[in-house]
């Protein structure tokens, strides 16, 4: 096992916590990664949504020894706070259950962490500043160029994998390839960061609202959401259409524009942001796409994470998925008799539970911008959390699936239809019992006035 040689292709999430797993399980490892260290500024660039990190992601970090390194900055979030235009906001428990919660998790933090951890392994080698440029799917190897230097080198190994995100390189060269199906979906709705700074005073200070709550403002087409951090902040992401009138990127492009359309669509929000236009002006717009591929695996080379599935970050999953790549990918290659046969296993235990949360983030997109403000979808999470309490063995709601079980997602996906089912059949019930009350109490009614 330890002449065993693994190229990564990707320092972030997925390529650093299987670089953790492989070294430990024996590997040689060398992870390479086409942007600069990160680890002298601290920070990690990259999309700057914070994660939030669930009971998938757990286990896999639990798996690598991270879990308390890890989770000790975490902010537990459990349940939404929901801001409409007017009135005060509403509470939305996720689960029956009060234990349960998701995590705000800062992405930057969470990829030194893991960074750090592979580094410390002394059989893990990591370099920077080398983009791939060509793959041998044949020969497991790859070429890389120092964009600055201009210099280049081959590398090879028993086992190639792309952890390059949601534009690898490595996958890049798998379309090239004969068999090979692809297909890349962008979301019509671009996101933005802002910034709720921490407060002096106040209820929850330093926190500017209630921070053990996902805040969401839903406004139909577009929303806004806001994550809080260790330090009293709060990281907010405006998820607007790219283009057209309204609340568009296109229709709102200076801070002031924003401060004034801000002011009618999420007047609550003003007075905590005191560098809104800032802001707005400074930071980029960034896009959001849906990536799906077959097959994930060719010769010894295997995509893993963003490079194999990247989704749209609306149900949370993003990091919980490409962790349990990471733990499938492991597990296979410690029990199949080589790594193709062990990459193939990779693959079946993998690619429908990533199509699965494919889908079901881009219905999450939906449920969060729209349905959360609506009388109809409360009275929905209040009948399924009250199944729940009643049958917790056998009515189990989506969200508590993908969010707080590791039950596969396309298992959870199909339960969730099942469950959807079974509230309809009991609103009918319910409605039949109601018009049977009414019509009950019409004729006694009736009856009472004829005597």
């Amino acid at each position: 096992m330890s002449s065993r040689r693994v190229l990564i292709v990707g320092a972030g999430l997925a390529g650093s916590l299987l670089a953790v797993y492989l070294a430990r399980a024996g590997w040689q490892v060398e992870v390479v990664e086409r942007r600069s260290d990160p680890r002298a500024r601290r920070f990690a660039a990259g999309r700057s949504i914070n994660l939030a990190i669930s009971a998938r992601g757990i286990k896999a970090l639990r798996r690598a020894g991270l879990e308390d390194a890890v989770m000790k900055d975490a902010i537990r979030m459990g349940g939404r706070m929901v801001h409409p235009v007017e009135g005060a906001a509403g509470y939305q428990p996720y689960s029956a259950d009060p234990t349960r919660a998701i995590n705000s998790v800062s992405r930057s933090a969470l990829n030194l962490a893991l960074l750090d951890a592979a580094a410390a392994e002394p059989n893990v080698t990591v370099r920077f500043d080398e983009r791939c440029a060509s793959v041998d799917f044949a020969k497991g190897e790859v070429a890389f160029v120092n964009d600055a230097t201009g210099a280049s080198r081959t590398a090879s190994a028993d086992l190639v994998v792309g952890a390059d995100g949601a534009y690898s390189a490595v996958r890049g060269a798998l379309q090239k390839t004969e068999r090979f199906d692809y297909s890349q979906e962008f979301l019509g709705h671009g996101y933005k960061e802002l910034h709720i700074p921490p407060v002096a005073t106040g209820p929850h200070a330093p926190f500017a609202m209630e921070p053990n709550a996902l805040h969401i403002w839903p406004r139909g087409e577009s929303m806004m959401i806001a994550l809080p951090n260790p330090d009293g902040s709060f990281t907010c992401t405006l998820f607007w259409r790219h283009d057209g009138a309204g609340s568009s990127f296109a229709a709102v492009k200076s801070g002031a524009d924003a401060l004034a359309h801000f002011r009618k669509v999420y007047p609550d929000a003003v007075p905590l942001m005191p560098t809104l236009a800032e802001d707005f002006e400074r930071n980029p717009v960034g896009s959001m796409v849906t990536v799906r591929c077959s097959p994930w695996t060719r010769g010894r080379v295997a995509l893993i994470g963003d490079a194999a599935h990247a989704i749209v970050p609306f149900y949370g999953q993003g990091a919980n998925a490409s962790f349990e790549d990471c733990e499938a990918l492991v597990d296979a290659l410690a029990t199949a008799p080589s790594v193709e046969e062990a990459l193939k296993a990779y693959e079946r235990a993998r690619i429908a539970n990533a199509n699965a949360i494919a889908d079901m983030a881009l219905r999450n997109f939906i449920e969060m911008r729209d349905l959360t403000g609506r009388a109809s979808f409360k009275w929905k999470k209040k009948i399924e959390h009250a199944l729940n309490r009643i049958m917790p063995a056998t009515f189990v709601p989506l969200y508590d699936l993908v969010s707080f079980s590791t039950v596969p997602y396309s298992e959870a996906k199909a339960r969730g239809a099942g469950n959807d089912r079974a509230i309809r059949r009991v609103a009918v019930v319910a409605f039949g019992i109601a018009v049977a009350v009414v019509a009950i109490a019409m004729v006694a009614l009736v009856r009472g006035a004829a005597s």
